[in-house]
């Protein structure tokens, strides 16, 4: 199992920049994020998919088509070419050429290829859909030689030119003696230009199994970050390459820069406005990442209006109830009682149960979380209450197994719920699942951000999607149901297995 928020501290950083930032921005209102441009921004972005005579590849079009609109996104004027042929293919870097030279010294030039290529006598070749070849001889006859590209450029005389080659996919033509070099050559490029490629030279780049390469994904996404100098956008790429491949592939990068250059240059009356962005979008991507439930769940606490909130109430469905048919035997065997006190200890006011999941397990997994949620309870007045005050279910969670542990008997929706906390006494399901959080979501956040929040923020929590979910915790073991997180811990869960009981009824 995961543990949970292994990497709390930047979690806890995050929430508060964007809490602190939210504030600033209701202060300000009226105040407004500008996108400063100093320059004209003209690319040229290719993908190649449908070979003919040589094998396809899966992604590159797809690769093509959102870089191409993230580019757009970024005030790029980008002509987009996807599966062309050599003579598409030199007519549109010799227009793209004309474009350049056309702008002033100050105008951004990017030339981005994904697709088959080749190198041969340290010179590399972008390949069109149309290619073939018997002969290594003949090759700079029926491809483009990548060497053109930056000669199109250099002859603009602007000061920043990009080029991004995403063109290192396995050599078509091994077969071809004199053709058997993988990946692409190191370039020698002219001075103010930046060279990108999907993985060292020489390598191979993995052309993705999901819609989009590792590198061009990475890249998509990297570049949009605000105010990154574009050698930090790389390095923040070859960072999430490496680690989706496992250590497979390893962007490269060379430059001869002369200025710095961003992607996202934002320029703002309130700084904060781009601390917030940041702070969303990391958080985001962290959570999406880990695919772990408390972290989506943290997300949605902290940016439920989120662009990102409709995405990660899906995948928080999808995490909470759409594999619990796939139970292994290594998942069953690391659902420990440990899980379901610190659950029922989170969840629980005062901080006794907390300090009872200290004294249980003090080298658990959930110890780091414990200790900062105890000690920002004492630091918010709660009362520090010892340990023989813990909920009575934390102490029989300790002295009895899961697995023996049975509820009294099925419920119905309309049922009074039975339960020693005055929030969910006497309530029904179906009045319980419109309330509030009864506690803060991340120890320390402030009331406004989830007092009088319906808990539907993040779950939708109509009567068949209860009625899924409680089937759920009785089909599973009670120990495997009691592991699952839910903002009313252990009482609704335990309710919502015995309405499961009775045909949801």
């Amino acid at each position: 199992m995961r543990p949970v928020l292994s990497n709390l501290a930047i979690w806890r950083e995050l929430i508060w920049r964007g809490l602190m930032v939210a504030l600033c921005l209701t202060l300000y209102a009226g105040l407004s994020v500008g996108m400063a441009r100093a320059e004209d921004r003209m690319a040229l972005v290719v993908g190649n998919s449908a070979y003919g005579a040589v094998t396809s590849l899966d992604n590159p079009v797809h690769d093509a088509q959102l870089l191409a609109r993230t580019l757009e996104e970024l005030d790029f004027e980008v002509t987009l070419l996807t599966d062309a042929t050599q003579v598409e293919l030199k007519r549109a870097i010799a227009q793209f050429g004309r474009t350049l030279r056309a702008k002033d010294e100050n105008a951004v030039g990017l030339f981005y290829y994904a697709g088959h290529g080749v190198q041969s006598f340290g010179n590399n070749y972008l390949l069109p859909v149309d290619v073939t070849l018997s002969d290594a001889a003949d090759l700079d006859l029926v491809a483009v030689e990548a060497q053109s590209v930056l000669r199109q450029m250099a002859s603009a005389r602007n000061a920043t030119n990009i080029v991004i080659l995403d063109a290192c996919r396995n050599n078509p033509f091994v077969s071809v003696a004199e053709l058997n070099d993988n990946g692409l050559a190191e370039m020698q490029a002219p001075t103010g230009t930046f060279l990108a490629y999907a993985t060292a030279p020489g390598a191979v780049a993995l052309d993705g199994a999901e819609g989009n390469s590792p590198f061009t994904d990475a890249l998509a996404r990297e570049i949009t970050r605000p105010n990154e100098p574009i050698e930090q956008v790389l390095k923040q790429v070859r960072r999430s390459v490496i680690d989706e491949t496992n250590g497979r592939q390893t962007p490269w990068d060379s430059s001869s820069l002369v200025n710095d250059f961003v992607f996202n240059r934002v320029e703002s009356t309130l700084l904060a406005g781009s601390d917030a962005a940041i702070a969303e979008r990391e958080l985001w991507s962290m959570a999406q990442s880990s695919r772990d439930v408390v972290q989506v769940m943290l997300f949605l606490r902290a940016y439920g209006n989120s662009a990102f909130a409709p995405e990660a109430r899906a995948l928080l469905e999808e995490l909470s109830y759409g594999a619990s048919g796939e139970t292994s035997q290594h998942a069953a065997g690391t659902m420990t009682d440990e899980t379901a006190i610190f659950e029922v200890a989170h969840n629980e006011p005062g901080t006794a149960a907390l300090k009872a999941y200290l004294q249980a397990f003090p080298d658990g997994r959930y110890v780091e979380l414990a200790e900062l949620e105890l000690a920002a309870r004492l630091a918010g007045g709660e009362e520090d209450t010892d340990l023989a005050a813990a909920p009575n279910i934390v102490a029989s969670l300790m002295d009895t197994p899961l697995s023996t542990q049975i509820e009294s008997g099925p419920i119905t929706f309309a049922s009074k719920l039975d339960s020693e906390l005055e929030q969910v006494n006497g309530l029904t399901l179906e009045e319980l699942v419109t309330q509030s959080p009864m506690f803060p979501p991340v120890a320390g956040l402030p009331e406004e951000y989830w007092r009088e929040q319906s808990c539907s923020n993040c779950h939708n929590w109509t009567r068949d999607a209860l009625c899924t979910q409680a089937q759920t915790y009785l089909t599973a073991d009670l120990q495997r149901s009691l592991s699952k997180q839910h903002p009313f811990g252990g009482v609704m869960k335990q309710a919502l297995r015995s309405w499961a009981a009775g045909d949801c009824s």
